[in-house]
């Protein structure tokens, strides 16, 4: 696929899969040639992105091969490229659950598989501000606090997931999704649910989600897209 079809199928991934809202969020993929990045287009929904609806901008948000609109949140994909060499693929979205999860303040424990993948340690927090990410030096911040791991969450706004190629960066929000709200779920019955501890958290991790799993997994999910707008 052309890296504006891997952006469009991974946008209507993400948004049959819990992280989608309206016209917001935006998933972006580093060019393999190392021309910029290759980011949804603004203005429309997750679930309505072709290929078309792909922009082709450099560090500074600007069109490098055609006119399009360009989402005001683009420095979270460039810092973070930047910042991150082995970061290709950038997801930011307003997954309901995990913008209710991060407002309470709990770290995110692994009551299920799906939690292994952010703790232990717990998953970081972006706190400086719920605001849009608008500027470069906000985004620089963002890659500085996500640091060398594969998720963040911005207090009041939403997630952020990376991975070296698509498919982990949006399994990966989706797993946030799913790992906040099975815990909003959970203590809402109790306070003090049950978790892995640290040494099978990290061994789940690894049995669990290795490539060898999300691949095929991401597979099913693109199996079982309904056809684009």
């Amino acid at each position: 696929m052309t890296p504006a079809e891997e952006v469009a199928q991974g946008c209507r991934v993400l948004a049959a899969n819990g992280n989608s809202d309206m016209i917001w969020g935006h998933l972006s993929l580093r060019d393999p040639n190392g021309s910029g990045i290759w980011l949804k287009e603004a203005g429309y929904g997750l679930n309505e992105i072709t290929p078309d609806r792909v922009v082709h901008i450099d560090e500074t948000g600007t069109p490098l091969t055609k006119p399009g609109k360009v989402h005001l949140e683009y420095p979270i994909h460039t810092e973070i490229m930047a910042a991150r060499p082995d970061v290709n693929a950038v997801v930011h979205s307003h997954a309901e659950s995990a913008v209710v999860f991060a407002s309470t303040g709990l770290p995110l424990l692994p009551i299920g598989h799906e939690g292994t993948l952010f703790w232990p340690p717990d998953i970081p927090r972006f706190t400086r501000t719920g605001d849009l990410i608008h500027t470069p030096a906000l985004g620089a911040e963002v890659a500085q606090t996500l640091s060398t791991r594969n998720a963040l969450l911005l207090i009041n706004h939403g997630l952020i997931t990376v991975g070296p190629d698509i498919p982990t960066a949006v399994l990966t929000a989706i797993f946030l999704e799913k790992a906040c709200r099975m815990q909003l779920q959970a203590t809402s019955i109790t306070p003090t649910p049950t978790h892995s501890p640290h040494p099978e958290s990290l061994t789940k991790r690894t049995r669990c989600y290795p490539p060898t799993q999300l691949t095929p997994a991401y597979h099913h999910l693109t199996r079982t897209l309904p056809p684009p707008p």
